[in-house]
């Protein structure tokens, strides 16, 4: 049975993200002690009173902070000369190098890739910051004048390849996480699936409307400031209402970005693992994470082949 939906304590973290509205866009949200950022943030291991029965331990991942997102976007030309510009500061470039052949071992991976590295009219920044830590975000998007998606920045942390979020919203790159099995699993499988999945916010963008994205973040405020002062109804009607202007409330919006991304780190890891000893290890535990966490959203999974037609349960 799933457990009660992250819905008041996440709207509570998202208070934090009514001072600071540019935060919102690309959440990957575990759980953690202090959340100071919005976007792209990893809660880990929160568990005072009335938030345990939310949170399921994980794995430690640091905390860190977003505060300079900007989910509005800018908007720009569109670029003559784009692609995915590597702005790596030297002293991770060994280690991005390594994540970066992880990633583009796979076809899927490279086909990924060159979608945005082979597309002038489209700018992918990729860098690194220690202030991620083992976590990872998308933002500072860029749109033309015509509302068209021209740009993007990933922000990969120092330690992309320790940490695993919590199964709840990350079935799939909690599936890595060994537990107590002798199964050793390359920390840079960890980081290109985590780049995989923060691809995935990129092509989401891409594939979505600019006037609606920019209702929804309009909107969720104004949405969690009544929540806060009518006793947290959602049946209040003026909640089913700007639910309905949304297409959904805030959590249900941000956890949808969170599982389409999860599809695309499967998609990458189903090929990137297929002959390796752990396999059946890896995607029998992304099932059991779906099955009791996001049932809801199994039909995602289950659409392709290599996840409902796994040899693994067959």
């Amino acid at each position: 049975m799933k457990p009660v939906r992250l819905f008041s304590p996440l709207l509570l973290v998202f208070v934090m993200c009514v001072a600071f509205p540019q935060l919102f866009y690309s959440f990957d949200t575990g759980s953690r002690r202090t959340p100071v950022g919005c976007n792209s943030i990893w809660f880990t291991e929160y568990q005072p009173a009335n938030f345990s029965q939310f949170f399921i331990k994980s794995d430690p991942i640091e905390n860190f902070e977003d505060l300079d997102s900007d989910i509005s976007g800018t908007i720009v030309r569109t670029p003559t000369d784009g692609g995915i510009k590597e702005e790596i500061p030297d002293k991770y470039k060994e280690r991005f190098e390594k994540w970066k052949a992880e990633l583009l071992s796979t076809e899927f991976g490279r086909e990924q890739w060159d979608t945005y590295a082979n597309n002038k009219q489209f700018i992918l920044t990729i860098t690194i910051s220690d202030k991620r830590g083992k976590g990872a975000g998308t933002d500072k998007y860029l749109w033309n004048d015509e509302g068209k998606f021209v740009g993007a920045t990933i922000t990969l942390g120092n330690e992309l390849d320790k940490g695993y979020p919590n199964p709840i919203y990350y079935p799939v790159m909690n599936s890595l996480s060994a537990d107590d099995t002798s199964y050793s699993i390359s920390g840079k499988i960890l980081a290109a699936t985590k780049m995989s999945h923060e691809i995935g916010h990129v092509n989401q963008t891409a594939a979505a409307n600019r006037n609606f994205l920019q209702l929804q973040n309009k909107l969720m405020p104004v949405y969690i400031s009544i929540f806060l002062k009518n006793g947290r109804d959602t049946s209040d009607k003026k909640l089913v209402d700007l639910a309905h202007q949304m297409g959904g409330t805030p959590v249900e919006i941000w956890e949808s970005r969170e599982y389409w991304s999860e599809v695309n780190s499967m998609l990458y890891l189903k090929e990137r693992i297929r002959k390796e000893d752990f396999y059946c290890f890896v995607f029998n535990k992304i099932k059991r994470n779906i099955e009791q966490y996001a049932r809801e959203y199994e039909q995602r999974f289950d659409q392709y082949s290599e996840f409902s037609a796994s040899p693994c349960w067959n």
